[in-house]
């Protein structure tokens, strides 16, 4: 009995999106008309998709390890479902075959083109590149600006990123005659397919430039540092991602430059520990202070200076709860809070003026 999962390599509680991306691979990889492809390999990759895409068929096989159609038999009998029959062409997938595959996806990944006289243009779009940033967290809390360099390919400034000179023109390419794409017949072991390809002797632009850029060499980019102004804007968190659209690598010949998604790590600060939008501290403090309930002096992320004190009843094993001193909500507006923890500090000697007075205390509180 025939594993489908394992042809595939999906688990057997794979999504219908996981097992389209399975056989998408798998077909690209062994497609007969592929170098190195397998037409036996092929053909079974395409009967394990066809049972496991079917929601019947696939409980069927779930259940007894087989397909049965309509009552004839199980799968390979006589009578039973066969993904190839009747696929004497293009228009050959249907009818008993009940062959569903979406011979669109498939074949322009395999072949790079389109079909059914669709136009596909070839994406010359720039790569998304990552950048990740260290910031402060007083950083964090004031928002900054600031500009940052990369290695990337940028647009030629010479002849402003289309590869070629606007000032001598371009003629019409007589390979697509001006259209940019060229029709192209394939043979295949599924019959014969119709493909639209961009015409490769003028890249899809149906022109032929009468002088290519020198500096560029006719590619519209070159590979240079790139320094763009970056904005952080107050309460962002750590590891949080700003994309920055149009920011990343050059597009090839005047087309569109990828993102550039900046990635914030914030440094840890020796005073303030972050919980999201609060901030938490830990204050030293003596006996004097606590027990004449003195005020404490302060200073938040900000460097604004305040006082709190410790009310009467107070246990130490508390935080205190300070409104509005953490950091800033991002987004949002408003503060988060700021928790203190209290570390009383015992002295490290003590006069006997000191000691006697201590002892008195202790009498009239234990009294």
């Amino acid at each position: 009995m025939k594993d489908y999962y394992k042809i595939l390599g999906v688990q057997k509680n794979a999504s219908e999106d996981d097992l389209k991306k399975a056989y998408r691979k798998l077909a690209h990889e062994y497609h007969p008309d592929k170098p190195g492809g397998n037409e036996a390999k092929f053909k079974e990759i395409n009967e394990a998709y066809q049972v496991l895409s079917h929601k019947d068929k696939r409980a069927q096989y779930d259940q007894f390890g087989q397909v049965f159609e309509g009552g004839t038999g199980p799968q390979g009998a006589p009578g039973a479902w066969n993904p190839f029959e009747g696929a004497a062409g293009f228009g050959g997938f249907g009818g008993n075959a009940g062959f569903d595959v979406d011979l669109g996806d498939i074949f322009e990944g395999i072949f790079g083109g389109s079909f059914g006289g669709g136009v596909r243009k070839t994406d010359r779009r720039g790569s998304d590149v990552e950048i990740t940033i260290q910031i402060t967290l007083e950083d964090a809390f004031r928002g900054l600006r600031r500009d940052i360099s990369f290695k990337t390919f940028v647009r030629c400034e010479i002849c402003g990123g289309v590869g070629y000179d606007k000032a001598k023109g371009a003629k019409k390419c007589a390979t697509c005659g001006g259209k940019g794409q060229v029709r192209v017949e394939r043979r295949t072991v599924l019959g014969n397919f119709s493909q639209v390809k961009d015409c490769a002797a003028c890249d899809g632009r149906g022109e032929i430039p009468n002088a290519i850029c020198s500096h560029c060499k006719g590619e519209g980019r070159v590979y240079d540092t790139k320094t763009i102004p970056v904005t952080i804007a107050p309460g962002i968190e750590n590891g949080q991602v700003i994309k920055m659209s149009g920011g990343g690598e050059a597009g090839a010949k005047g087309s569109a430059a990828g993102d550039l998604y900046l990635v914030v790590r914030i440094l840890p600060d020796g005073r303030f520990e972050r919980k999201q939008n609060d901030l938490y501290v830990t204050k030293d403090i003596n006996f004097a202070e606590v027990l004449l309930q003195k005020e404490i002096p302060m200073t938040d992320i900000g460097g604004e200076q305040f006082a709190v004190s410790l009310p009467s009843g107070f246990s130490l094993k508390d935080k205190m709860k300070v409104s509005k001193r953490g950091m800033p909500k991002f987004g949002f507006g408003g503060r988060g809070d700021l928790y203190i923890t209290f570390n009383v500090k015992t002295p490290k000697s003590i006069s006997s003026k000191a000691k006697k007075l201590i002892e008195e205390l202790n009498e009239e509180l234990n009294g």
